[in-house]
C-alpha cells in the first residue's frame, strides 16, 4: 500500500483526500515509480472540478512527475531499477507515493538536473516547446502576447520567446507578478487590472496588433485576445482558467483572417520520438539557462488541497511542486 490523493466526487479543493492505495506490480511494457517530485498545473483542477472527464471515479490526480524506477516489467529493456524519470501527461496519477506507468510515456531526467526542478518543467516546458516552435512558430521580428506571464507555463513562455527574438507583451494581474514577468524576458507588462488590455497592446503596436496570442485564461480574455492580432494573426487557446469562451461564429475569424487553434500536449508528443525531441529541447534550455524555472512554492502531497486553493485564489506565482510525504 501507498498513500495517494484520491477524487470521490467532484468539487472544490476539499474533495482531495489523503488515502492508502494499493498500485500493484509493473505488467509487461510498464515501470513502477517512486515519486522524488510531482508538479501541480491547472489541468489538475480541471479534472478535480469536472471541466475535463476523469476516466474514472474515484481516481488520482495529477500529470506530472518525477521519480525512481523501483520496479520494472517483465521483458522490459531501455530501463532499469534506480533509473530518475520523468513523465508528463496521460495517464493521469501522480499524486500518489509511487505509480504504475507506461515505458515508453517516460524520459531520462538528466544528472545535472535536479528532481524539483524537473517535476516543475516536464509538462509545463513541452507545453511551451509546441507553442513556440511548432504550433506557432515564433520568429525574430514577431511580436507576441502572453497571458498570465507570470505563471508556470506563461513564465516559461516570455523566457522562450524572447529567446528566438520576439518582443514580448504579457498580462498580469499585480505589480509583483508584473515584476516577474518583466524578468522573465516581457519586454512590455500589462497589469490587467489597472489597464485595458486591449488598448495598451494597440499602442505599443501602434495599430498594427500582434502576430500570435498565447491564451491560457479563456472567458475572460478571448475575444479581447482576437481584438490584439494583426491580419492573419494566430489565436493560440491553450487553457481556460476563467472558465469556457464563449461560442465563436467562423465569421469572427473571417474579419481579419485569422487562425484559432485550441492545442494539446499529448497530440504532439504522440510518438517516442516526439516525446523525447520535445522533452529533451526543454532540458537542454534549462541546462543552458535559456529557461529559468522558478519554483516559488512547495507543498507535501498530504497538503494538495491546500495547493490548489491557492493556485485557484491567483496567490501563487511560478510552478508549485508537491513533495511526497515519508512513511
Amino acid at each position: 500500500m501507498v498513500k495517494a490523493i484520491r477524487v470521490h466526487q467532484l468539487g472544490g479543493p476539499e474533495v482531495l483526500k489523503w488515502e492508502d492505495v494499493e498500485i500493484g506490480e509493473p505488467k509487461e511494457g510498464e515501470i513502477r515509480v517512486k515519486h522524488k517530485a510531482i508538479g501541480l498545473n491547472f489541468i489538475d483542477i480541471y479534472f478535480r472540478k469536472g471541466v475535463y472527464k476523469a476516466p474514472t471515479i474515484p481516481f488520482t490526480p495529477g500529470m506530472e512527475g518525477v521519480g525512481v524506477v523501483t520496479a520494472v516489467g517483465p521483458g522490459l529493456t531501455g530501463r532499469n531499477v534506480g533509473d530518475v524519470v520523468a513523465y508528463a501527461g496521460q495517464p493521469m496519477g501522480s499524486y500518489a507515493q509511487e505509480q504504475i506507468l507506461p515505458a515508453e510515456r517516460v524520459v531520462p531526467v538528466p544528472s545535472s538536473i535536479d528532481p524539483i526542478i524537473a517535476a516543475s518543467v516536464i509538462l509545463k516546458g513541452m507545453t511551451v516547446q509546441f507553442l513556440v516552435r511548432r504550433c506557432f512558430k515564433v520568429e525574430p521580428g514577431h511580436t507576441v502576447l502572453v497571458h498570465a506571464a507570470a505563471g508556470g507555463v506563461g513564465s516559461l513562455l516570455c523566457q522562450w520567446a524572447n529567446a528566438l527574438g520576439a518582443t514580448v507583451i504579457g498580462t498580469v494581474s499585480t505589480k509583483e507578478k508584473a515584476a516577474q514577468a518583466k524578468a522573465d524576458g516581457c519586454h512590455h507588462v500589462i497589469i490587467y487590472k489597472e489597464e485595458d488590455f486591449v488598448t495598451r497592446v494597440n499602442q505599443i503596436t501602434s495599430g498594427k496588433g500582434v502576430e500570435v496570442v498565447y491564451d491560457s485564461v479563456g472567458k475572460d480574455t478571448f475575444q479581447g485576445s482576437l481584438a490584439c492580432l494583426k491580419y492573419r494573426g494566430y489565436m493560440v487557446s491553450f487553457g481556460q482558467s476563467s472558465g469556457a469562451p464563449d461560442s465563436l461564429p467562423l465569421s469572427a475569424l473571417a474579419a481579419k483572417s485569422l487562425f484559432l487553434t485550441r492545442p494539446t500536449l499529448g497530440h504532439y508528443t504522440s510518438t517516442r520520438d516526439e516525446l523525447l525531441e520535445t522533452a529533451g529541447e526543454v532540458f537542454a534550455n534549462v541546462a543552458a539557462g535559456v529557461l529559468r524555472v522558478h519554483v516559488n512554492h512547495t507543498y507535501p502531497l498530504s497538503q494538495a488541497a491546500q495547493a490548489h486553493a491557492d493556485l485557484e485564489g491567483q496567490k501563487t506565482s511560478g510552478s508549485i511542486v508537491l513533495i511526497p510525504d515519508e512513511d
